[in-house]
């Protein structure tokens, strides 16, 4: 082959992306996905190894070799040196992350038609990366979301059952009696037979599919995250402002915001908006209607003391909880109530004017 085929061969063939062999997590499994998003990539071919010779003729190589150089597509993290974090987050960076923050603008942007430099991409950015992204890096690199000290002695009420996407990933991975390599391993559910009766090719392409399985499922997870904040939450943050900045004209303590339209995500960006006009009072009930047809009944709803909390800042009425219709009515003095939830976080009117009477009476005690 002559020196001007080889090299033409070489800038038409799709970049080769590696990546380690074995136990695989769900930091590498999103990367390798989040790559194969762009042109560059796809469509690209992976090979999974921890042979340096086999990685040196890799274009990209995510979350082994030792070595973080974008300049040279390297983005390891488990080198004793390395320390690097997303702009303004205090975790250290996984494959994940290092992936994400290099080439996270240009993905949104395509998957999106906006813009890469515009605010709105930069704000999906910075979204996705501490709703999504950031705890990958925090399960891969062994950091706990709470300190230790504050927690030592939390006992949990229940079971979660441990089920994160990084435990999801884990379960992909062969069991330690069923994986092929171990001498009891027996013949699957699958049948797939036992490591004598296999080569290490076939070995190692059942573990790359199983692998593949696992990036299908981290990248999708994120797309459909994305395809939210897109399309529902980011235009939910210019209504929510705008009903923030009217909040006094329903009531002069500024402590009852109204949307007019049902089903918008509000909670994320009020508390946004507190926290950047932090001298205005608290809002403590948000009013919107059940639905966007004429008549539609309205909903009074508590706001929570944080978004993860379950406590109100507010709650309503005492006596109101748990009762409905006209009950409710007569206990409250309020015409058209129709139910308060036994907790007080929410209730309904027939009317918004009567949700609006409801969250007065109850910030009055």
């Amino acid at each position: 082959m002559s020196e001007e085929v080889a090299v033409k061969r070489l800038k038409t063939s799709p970049p080769l992306i590696g990546t380690h062999n074995g136990h695989f997590h769900a930091d590498e499994a999103f990367a390798v996905y989040l790559l194969r998003l762009l042109p560059t990539y796809n469509p690209s071919s992976l090979v999974r190894t921890r042979d340096p010779a086999l990685l040196s003729t890799c274009h990209t190589v995510v979350d082994v070799g030792g070595e973080y150089a974008p300049a040279t597509n390297r983005f390891d993290h488990h080198q004793r040196t390395f320390a690097t974090t997303f702009p303004n987050h205090a975790t250290k960076l996984s494959s994940a992350g290092l992936v994400y923050m290099h080439f996270g603008k240009p993905i949104i942007a395509r998957r999106t038609g906006l813009a890469e430099d515009s605010p709105e991409v930069d704000l999906l950015y910075k979204k996705l990366y501490t709703e999504f992204v950031e705890a990958l890096d925090a399960h891969d690199n062994g950091i706990s979301k709470y300190d230790p000290a504050d927690t030592a002695k939390l006992e949990k009420r229940f079971s979660d059952g441990g089920v994160t996407l990084g435990s999801l990933v884990s379960d992909l991975n062969h069991e330690w009696n069923d994986d092929p390599l171990h001498e009891q391993a027996p013949r699957n559910g699958n049948g797939e037979a036992a490591a004598k009766d296999r080569t290490p090719e076939q070995i190692q392409a059942e573990e790359d599919a199983r692998f593949l399985q696992a990036s299908s499922l981290m990248g999708t997870t994120f797309l459909r995250k994305l395809a939210y904040y897109h399309k529902a939450w980011l235009p939910a943050r210019a209504l929510v402002h705008e009903a923030y900045k009217q909040r006094f004209s329903h009531d002069p303590s500024g402590t009852i915001l109204v949307l007019d339209g049902g089903g918008v995500p509000w909670k994320d960006h009020l508390y946004t908006f507190e926290a950047a006009d932090r001298e205005a009072p608290k809002v403590l009930y948000v009013l919107y209607p059940e639905g966007p047809h004429e008549g539609a009944k309205w909903r009074v709803q508590c706001v929570s003391v944080t978004k993860d909390s379950f406590v109100s800042r507010l709650p309503l009425k005492e006596e109101w909880r748990g009762v409905r219709d006209e009950e409710l009515s007569e206990k409250a003095g309020i015409k058209g109530c129709v139910f308060v939830h036994a907790s007080g976080f929410i209730g309904g009117n027939q009317t918004k004017q009567g949700a609006l009477e409801m969250a007065r009476r109850s910030m009055k005690g």
